[in-house]
């Protein structure tokens, strides 16, 4: 029995140190400050560049987007900013606006509080997932302030994004690159669930949907790990 719990302990600081030295390594490559950038027209145009290579327009006229991400499939009503969120056995239709007016269709039978707590975690998966579905088409929120960074000899000129309020976590940063098109290659981030500051994140294979927006099909965050959007459909006539 001692050796067991030996080998286990051996083992158990063995992962702790491999762990510790991948994040020592990613925190020597990647944090870094964010990039001082210039308010204005400067940051305004670019910002437009982006939205209408996208076709923001298409993106805000349509009514339906559904996609699935990490086990969440959503439907997401953008005319009535109400969203159909299914996990394991939950299942419940989000009110965007009122919160606590959102309609839990299973499991059946909960608390006040119970509701409450399953209700804040749909909010939280669904501010996260719908963000890194289509944050390219919140550049100008009411909630954002908007950066820009000169190009360099490595990059185009890139675009400082901080939203001051709004959404799970109210005061993030994020620097976005963008290609000759002005379409968006990846993205820093300085957020606050992410101890490495300025990590970054791909965004990759922009595919144009009936509706004409285009999106991005592939996201990996320090070009290694993949976070997964699947399923990705647009529509304007009801289902």
């Amino acid at each position: 029995m001692k050796k067991k719990i030996k080998i286990i302990s051996i083992s158990a600081a063995t992962i702790f140190i491999i762990i510790a030295a991948v994040f020592f390594g990613l925190y020597l490559k990647y944090n870094s400050p964010i990039p001082k950038g210039t308010a204005g027209i400067e940051a305004d145009n670019l910002a437009k560049k982006i939205t209408t290579a996208l076709n923001y327009h298409a993106f805000n006229d349509t009514k339906f987007i559904s996609w699935k991400s990490n086990g969440t499939h959503y439907i997401w009503n953008k005319l009535n900013r109400t969203v159909d969120i299914r996990w394991k056995n939950n299942r419940l239709i989000y009110n965007q606006d009122a919160p606590n007016k959102s309609i839990i269709k299973t499991p059946e039978n909960l608390s006040e509080k119970e509701k409450n707590i399953l209700i804040n975690r749909a909010e939280n998966k669904f501010n996260n997932d719908s963000f890194w579905l289509v944050a390219p088409f919140k550049l100008f929120d009411k909630n954002v302030e908007r950066f820009y960074v000169a190009p360099t000899t490595n990059e185009n000129a890139s675009l400082v994004i901080t939203y001051k309020s709004g959404g799970s976590t109210p005061g993030d940063t994020y620097q976005w690159f963008v290609d000759e098109n002005f379409v968006p290659t990846k993205f820093k981030m300085w957020v606050s669930i992410i101890p490495i500051k300025g990590l970054p994140a791909s965004w990759e294979n922009w595919k144009t949907t009936v509706t004409g927006v285009k999106l991005s099909h592939t996201k990996k965050i320090i070009d290694l790990i993949p976070f997964r959007i699947t399923e990705i459909k647009t529509w304007n006539a009801v289902q």
